[in-house]
């Protein structure tokens, strides 16, 4: 064990399994040298953690924490496509789309939870481009989901 899977291992975080489709698509795409995740939502152990929307019924720091989730799936998503994850040369771009309510602003704020967490997986392989942006609505009404492209060997 060493590099990625080592740190992953020292945190102590176990990759849950691949949440399955909620629709037509795979969680994730291999193409070259590059992995696509598909987006991936706050689900642990089959069921959605979380509904709503920020700055409504859910609040900052429990989206920073579903983020974190969602980001965690992905993760488990992108190693499904590799031997291990040493082979992450780097995560190159997250998307996050939060479910906001008309007067919330922080999205960047709740993508820090998937971009910290994918730091402290990669280090400074994991730090990233990254585009969070307000939505009006998610599939099954969650109020985060989160992408990831990743360049790998």
């Amino acid at each position: 064990m060493s590099g990625h899977e080592e740190r992953l291992a020292k945190l102590g975080v176990t990759l849950p399994e691949v949440v399955p489709p909620l629709a037509a698509y795979t969680p994730a795409v291999r193409s070259g040298s590059y992995v696509y995740t598909s987006g991936q939502v706050p689900i642990v152990d089959g069921q959605v953690v979380a509904t709503g929307k920020l700055g409504a019924e859910i609040t900052l720091e429990q989206g920073v924490e579903l983020a974190r989730i969602c980001a965690l799936n992905a993760v488990a998503a992108l190693r499904t496509q590799l031997s291990s994850l040493d082979d992450v040369v780097r995560i190159v771009k997250v998307v996050v789309f939060v479910a906001s309510w008309s007067e919330f602003y922080d999205q960047p704020a709740v993508g820090n939870g998937a971009s910290d967490l994918l730091r402290e997986i990669f280090g400074d392989a994991g730090v990233h481009a990254r585009s969070a942006v307000g939505v009006s609505v998610l599939p099954r009404n969650v109020p985060v989901e989160v992408e990831l492209i990743a360049e790998v060997r």
